[in-house]
């Protein structure tokens, strides 16, 4: 019978920046230990899942929480693609702030990011554009469906939340929430469409 290919998509886990609080996009910060535990539980939920198949390739974003997190998963010694365009967003001025902190400190621009942020032309502050880095990614995915031909094999990518919702959107016409730790998976069967979507349960653990 032949298997059915799948690209496996993981958020990192949390950071030493605190990430589940924090706006790090294009800032380089490690995971903290929890989120190198969070990231041993994906790759046991994914044995687990999976089974015996291994990873055709691993690909992740050239930032270090996801590089490491790659690593990880999928075992030092699997090969592993860095894919820059797959860096989370800039943030700009609101890089590592909190909201509240954002809000005290630029409140004209946070409530102008409130009212437009899904706007496709919204830019933040001193950053990068929605569309310029929707157009980023998509680039990236493009080089990276070049590099692995899905027949029949595993792929997984390791990026950020907002890279992995624009490759659900583009793939699957799908918007994912995309927790820290979170596992997505993409079924390829002449179209892409999706098999799961922000799986947490293995994280309840940490």
């Amino acid at each position: 019978m032949n298997r059915v290919a799948r690209l496996i998509l993981v958020r990192h886990g949390e950071t030493e920046g605190e990430s589940s609080i924090r706006y790090h996009g294009r800032t380089d910060v490690p995971l903290s230990e929890l989120g190198r535990a969070q990231m041993r539980l994906v790759g046991r939920a994914l044995e687990t899942h999976r089974g015996d198949r291994t990873f055709a390739r691993v690909f992740s974003s050239p930032l270090v929480r996801a590089s490491e997190g790659a690593r990880i998963v999928a075992g030092d010694s699997a090969p592993l693609v860095t894919i820059d365009e797959f860096a989370e967003v800039h943030f700009g001025l609101f890089e590592g702030l909190t909201a509240d902190e954002i809000r005290e400190r630029y409140p004209d621009e946070f409530a102008r990011w409130n009212a437009d942020r899904l706007a496709p032309g919204y830019a933040y502050p001193a950053g990068e554009s929605r569309t310029a880095f929707t157009n980023r990614v998509e680039r990236g995915l493009e080089r990276m469906l070049a590099a692995w031909t899905p027949r029949g094999d595993d792929a997984l990518v390791l990026a950020h939340r907002g890279v992995i919702r624009a490759i659900v959107r583009k793939l699957a016409r799908q918007e994912p929430v995309v927790e820290l730790g979170s596992i997505h998976i993409l079924r390829f069967d002449g179209a892409w469409n999706p098999e799961m979507l922000d799986l947490i349960d293995h994280l309840d653990d940490t």
